[in-house]
């Protein structure tokens, strides 16, 4: 696959995670069923704790939220009334959870427990984040260049973290300018980044947006971002149409930034 040249007016990258710098199976097959495995004991563990705690208020808001929207969501609200017998309580986290990450959603309630269970298994090293060979070269590669690159995911900034913080690399954080999440809106949203040109401080077209996923890259394009489509293996296969569409890199080293400081 040829070189992309980084469009000229480019003054940062925006990434994805999950089949842009990060096999598609670290996140099922290592970081899912880690949560699956693991909710029941944690939720046992921690439930009086007040991180705990705000976790399940989000959850169940998000619920109440589904209802009210009259969106497919478990059989049953969560209770969190003091008289509710604890086992019961967290069997319907467990159950709101699982429903959930079943469906593939992506709200912030569920992000952010799975980040806070993560962050757990990696300070122990029970995971390290996998990064594609080709991510870190690059990256510095472009900042050389004056570019500044972010994160954006629909996992949570602290899960962006501790991928990076702790991955088979070592702690690369510090080639990243920010870090975004769903706090800013969806990733199929054009205004999500808008939002996000606004909050770094340039225009859209400022910005070129590297993504797996193609509704990402038009809702990116709709807003006026440049966007490179990343083809990595597993990753959902594109139709002629987008291949003919996108410019597309199957590695980072592709990503040509030559002409920038």
């Amino acid at each position: 696959m040829a070189a992309v040249a980084v469009p000229a007016s480019t003054g940062a990258l925006l990434l994805d995670i999950e089949g842009t710098t990060t096999p598609i199976t670290f996140v099922k097959d290592i970081l899912f069923p880690y949560i699956r495995e693991h909710l029941e004991d944690y939720l046992s563990t921690h439930w009086e704790e007040d991180e705990c705690k705000q976790d399940v208020h989000l959850l169940k808001k998000q619920v109440e939220e589904d209802i009210k929207q009259n969106r497919a969501c478990p059989v049953h609200p969560l209770d969190q009334t003091v008289h509710t017998d604890e086992e019961k309580a967290i069997r319907e986290v467990v159950d709101t959870v699982l429903w959930q990450m079943a469906a593939d959603r992506k709200t912030t309630a569920l992000k952010q427990l799975q980040g806070h269970m993560w962050r757990a298994a990696y300070a122990t090293g029970r995971i390290k984040g996998e990064i594609y060979q080709d991510v870190v070269p690059a990256i510095k590669r472009w900042r050389r260049h004056g570019l500044k690159v972010y994160i954006y995911s629909s996992g949570s900034v602290e899960a962006q973290k501790l991928l990076f913080g702790y991955s088979v690399e070592g702690d690369v954080l510090d080639l990243f300018d920010g870090h975004f999440d769903t706090n800013i809106g969806a990733k199929v949203e054009g205004k999500s980044y808008e939002r996000i040109a606004e909050r770094i401080g340039c225009q859209p077209e400022e910005i070129t947006f590297l993504t797996d996923v193609t509704r990402e890259a038009k809702a990116a394009e709709d807003a006026g971002v440049n966007v490179v489509v990343v083809v990595r293996p597993g990753n959902v296969e594109l139709t002629e149409e987008e291949r003919t569409h996108y410019n597309l890199i199957t590695s980072f080293s592709q990503l040509e930034v030559m002409g920038h400081a």
